[in-house]
């Protein structure tokens, strides 16, 4: 399961890197909006895919008994979701403002504006 959840991750790194590349700022958007989403599979990834119980220790053990899941890996990817709409919802009120002023999402077009 690692093995295609690491195609995956890299397929969608390829993905937005190619879409970062691209002179449309829209496209632009999309890149980092998939850069994000193979960050979280990663970090979904390297915390472990196993099925396991919520991690209650009860009392007086030191440990939990059995398989549980790993509440870190969960709790930073909730971050980072919450963060990654933040960071789109900017974004696209950026473009939106940027091609109300320069009339095109052409990248070269918006740097001509400069001078």
């Amino acid at each position: 399961m690692e093995s295609m959840m690491a195609l995956v991750v890299g397929g969608l790194y390829a993905a937005a890197i190619y879409m970062m590349l691209r002179r449309s700022i829209v496209k632009l958007v999309i890149g980092l909006v998939l850069l994000g989403n193979a960050a979280n599979l990663l970090i979904f990834t390297s915390g472990g895919l196993t099925r396991g119980a919520p991690p209650l220790v009860p009392d007086g053990a030191a440990m939990p008994a059995g398989a549980v899941a790993d509440p870190l890996a969960q709790a930073l990817i909730l971050t980072a979701i919450v963060i990654g709409f933040g960071v789109l919802a900017f974004a696209v009120v950026l473009i939106h403002r940027a091609y109300e002023v320069v009339g095109a999402d052409d990248m070269d077009r918006m740097k001509d504006t400069d001078t």
